[in-house]
């Protein structure tokens, strides 16, 4: 095991799968020389050379419309999109194109692209470099999304992605790039956890708690918060968001009766409501009260100053707990 920081286990990855496959290359602006905005890519470059770490214009369709001619050609593209909010200007090659190419072409085409994404609040950025954009992508069909939490996963996940033969969204916190831990560098990824799998992080008993990147951290402090009280919470981390891993949900859906999610996304049209929904189809009988959701609020991302009433905390999390257990909170007030 090697301890290292969360955007150290990123680099580590990539560079892991520039090792195992001279195809592998990257793209986006500034990865090269500078070794990308947040210094994920720094010495890969150096390392391998100015024509497989390239350093792009400006210009995320050409990013992404560049990939898929190489993607076409055999090759494996990992695309870096500086900042989440900067990802639309290639959001219709990724919607209309990457995510089709297999499935219009009958199964002759393979699309083994990775779109490295950057995503979610937390660092004092303005709109545009701090948004959650998952739930467009979730939506659409052809595309694999997954959000990691931590430098393991952040580390195989990496290489998973890479490896895989469909295009793959890899949401990366950046909230949480200086975050350490244990890594397994010499893991094979033959006996790591599957891409699309779920993982319960924390078990309990109460109530289920179900997030994703940036906020397993969060919701892991909540549980241990709820537990001086004398609550039990059972934390799942998705980890893949599109395909969702309702196995182990449902089961501890199946023990607690009760469901929480929370995400950095806003509340209207985001993942909670669909995981929400599935849930109450299949554990309907289960449930002893509604799932409860706690999200960022359906405005613009605010000013920094104000980005820490936007995203959920350990409070507002909590809050959302004592609402699944009917107990006093910030709807019924303090008296219940």
């Amino acid at each position: 095991m090697t301890t290292m920081t969360f955007s150290q286990a990123i680099n580590a990855g990539l560079r892991q799968a520039m090792d195992d496959d001279p195809k592998v290359l990257l793209m986006g602006e500034d990865i090269g020389k500078l070794g990308g905005v947040f210094r994920i890519t720094n010495g890969l470059q150096k390392d391998f050379g100015a024509h497989r770490v390239i350093d792009t214009p400006l210009a995320e369709s050409a990013i992404v419309g560049t990939a898929v001619g190489l993607a076409y050609r055999g090759y494996r593209p990992v695309c870096e999109i500086q900042f989440d909010g900067f990802i639309y200007p290639g959001f219709d090659q990724i919607v209309c194109q990457v995510a089709k190419l297999h499935y219009r072409t009958g199964g002759a085409v393979k699309m083994p692209l990775t779109i490295r994404v950057p995503f979610g609040g937390g660092i004092g950025s303005p709109e545009h470099h701090s948004e959650s954009p998952e739930a467009y992508f979730t939506h659409t069909s052809g595309l694999r999304v997954i959000a990691v939490s931590n430098p393991q996963d952040a580390y195989t996940m990496l290489r998973q992605a890479i490896a895989c033969d469909d295009p793959v969204l890899y949401f990366e916190p950046k909230r949480r790039y200086h975050s350490k831990g244990d890594v397994d560098l010499g893991a094979s990824l033959g006996d790591a956890p599957a891409m699309e799998s779920a993982a319960v992080v924390r078990p309990g008993a109460d109530a289920t708690l179900v997030t994703y990147g940036p906020l397993v951290a969060t919701a892991l402090d909540a549980a241990t918060a709820a537990q001086d009280e004398g609550i039990s919470l059972e934390v799942i981390d998705l980890r893949s968001l599109a395909p969702v891993d309702y196995a182990p949900i449902e089961a501890s859906l199946r023990r607690t009766g009760r469901l929480v999610i929370t995400h950095e996304a806003g509340l209207t049209g985001g993942l909670g409501a669909e995981i929400a929904a599935q849930l109450t189809e299949r554990c309907f009988d289960y449930l002893e009260t509604a799932p409860v959701r706690v999200t960022g609020f359906d405005v613009p991302y605010p000013p920094s100053k104000m980005e820490k009433y936007h995203l959920p905390d350990l409070d507002r999390i909590l809050d959302g707990v004592d609402r699944a257990l009917g107990r006093p909170n910030s709807l019924t007030g303090l008296e219940g």
